[in-house]
């Protein structure tokens, strides 16, 4: 008998005929993610084979595509850098340009770069259980013309938002509008906002980085908020980092300061839930700090919600606030009655003349980028599907994703999902396992919306999002450590995860040695007994 997993002679001479476009692991996207987890996989499984699916034609992913004025990150680079290069510019709030140069950098000197095949737009993934594989679907080009690969494995990175449009809400009567429109998702470098009167429509981090950019070449700019956002004002330069960086190597130095800014975000996070009048107190006694007195802080940056129901903004040297103090910028909360040729007519009666209205108004969600799933010719919707451990779905074999925290930066996640993909692949290979599973046998398991989170581009797309449990490994933590034991220091085999090697198909019988067998998959109820 085969020990577990040993391939016959018949496997092995069908591995060594597969097409040149079959590869190991393929990477859907090469932005923050995907470039984190092309470096994770060649380090740690350097013997896989990789490539890496592009939509467009270039690194960078939401830091190529947005070029509206201004735009930045809303967390520090300590956390938003990758853990395996550390951050060495002197603003930890980096501006765009500065976080793509970080990005390409690092896919140059890993030279991941040479595994990207761009204007690869990834539209279909079908697995087949009888050759343990994903056959990919990608248009290729503006003509868009079909091209197929084969996988082992899939790792999708392609972010949580469609790259194609923002979402715009219905707004009255703006065909009669006789200015420009412009949303940020498209911004055109031919909108010439100097002199004039922009009114910028949202409350949320793409607002507060616009406004104060705009400001400094517009006549005015008014923000046009429906309700206020939770705004703090925080230093672009970390301190006590560069001080460390000054006597210590840059990785030691970005360790401590990544750890430094994690443990403060998370010791914040938990003081707005558990005691969310304080940190609500804290918040607004800093906007009144900025602002003074006289303005009216309960009407304008007092929301409806508590702290961190919503992702709070941060507005870097207090650049937003800033520009409210002298002149620049007014904040209006109101709603649109209609649009007129010149402006707005609001609900209250007001009037806003504009010659520019910007629709900073949100972003489209997208799972997997909008691909189509299906599992030995069944469709899967990634809304009937439980999340494990954040990373992999419930009855998808060989399939991980990466979503990031809703309340600190996204590649703290991301890194913690990248070093899980890369454990769960060797630990395959050292067991001899071809697929893997995750498998729901609870029967009283709970399914539950897989964030607790009601800013309105999540609810909007609540539907359409994988679920997740009432206990782990199901269950979702919005917790940096509590992730860091689950993904990087929990054993791979834990009872829910089936594990299986390739089955034999007729040719590879043919030529196994007589009385040899293939083993079946080892379901997790097996392992529990």
């Amino acid at each position: 008998m085969l020990r577990r997993g040993q391939p016959c002679d018949g496997m092995r001479n069908r591995e060594s005929s597969v097409s040149p476009d079959h590869f190991n692991v393929v990477i859907i996207g090469a932005g923050l993610s995907g470039i984190g987890a092309a470096c994770h996989l060649q380090k740690h499984c350097p013997t896989k084979t990789l490539a890496i699916l592009e939509a467009r034609d270039c690194i960078g992913g939401t830091w190529d595509l947005f070029r509206y004025p201004g735009v930045r990150s809303d967390s520090d680079m300590f956390t938003l850098g990758y853990s395996f290069r550390p951050w060495t510019a002197t603003k930890s709030i980096a501006d765009g340009a500065s976080i793509l140069e970080y990005i390409r950098a690092t896919a140059a000197e890993n030279a991941v770069d040479r595994r990207i095949r761009f204007n690869h737009r990834f539209v279909r993934a079908s697995w087949s259980s009888n050759e343990s594989r994903w056959t990919l679907e990608a248009e290729r080009g503006p003509l868009r013309e079909v091209t197929r690969l084969t996988c082992d494995f899939v790792f999708a990175c392609s972010g949580y938002y469609s790259y194609a449009e923002g979402y715009t809400p219905p707004l009255p009567g703006i065909a009669r509008f006789k200015g420009v429109v412009v949303h940020p998702h498209r911004w055109r470098q031919d909108v010439a906002y100097a002199g004039k009167r922009v009114v910028v429509i949202g409350s949320g981090a793409t607002a507060i980085t616009l406004v104060p950019e705009l400001a400094k070449a517009a006549a005015h700019v008014t923000m046009l908020q429906r309700s206020p956002t939770y705004v703090v004002a925080w230093p672009d330069e970390d301190r006590i980092a560069n001080a460390l960086r000054r006597f210590l190597p840059a990785g030691i130095a970005c360790g401590i300061a990544r750890w430094k800014n994690v443990l403060g975000g998370m010791y914040f996070y938990h003081l707005c839930k558990r005691n969310p009048a304080r940190a609500k107190r804290m918040i607004l006694d800093g906007v009144r700090a900025e602002l003074g007195p006289a303005f009216d802080v309960g009407s304008h940056f007092t929301p409806r919600y508590d702290p961190w129901n919503q992702r709070l903004c941060l507005a870097p040297n207090g650049d937003f606030f800033e520009s409210i103090r002298h002149g620049r910028t007014s904040v209006v909360t109101d709603e649109i009655k209609t649009f007129t040729e010149t402006g707005l007519e609001l609900r209250s009666g007001s009037r806003l003349d504009a010659d520019i209205v910007v629709t900073a108004t949100g972003l489209t969600m997208q799972v997997l980028g909008g691909a189509q799933i299906d599992v030995d010719g069944r469709s899967t919707e990634p809304a009937t599907t439980i999340s494990y451990k954040g990373a992999l779905y419930s009855d998808i074999p060989n399939f991980a994703s990466v979503f990031g925290y809703t309340n600190a930066s996204w590649t703290l996640k991301s890194d913690l999902i990248c070093d899980y993909v890369c454990r769960l692949i060797n630990y395959m290979e050292r067991h001899g396992y071809d697929v893997c599973t995750p498998r729901n046998t609870d029967p009283t398991l709970e399914r539950l919306p897989p964030v607790d989170f009601s800013s309105g581009y999540f609810q909007r797309a609540m539907d359409k999002l994988p679920r997740q449990g009432s206990r782990k490994p199901w269950r979702i933590h919005q917790n940096y450590v509590r992730d860091l034991i689950a993904l990087r220091l929990a054993p791979i085999d834990d009872g829910v995860l089936e594990f299986a090697a390739r089955p034999v198909l007729p040719d590879d019988a043919q030529s196994c040695a007589p009385g040899r067998t293939w083993w079946a998959p080892r379901r997790p109820e097996a392992h529990a007994r």
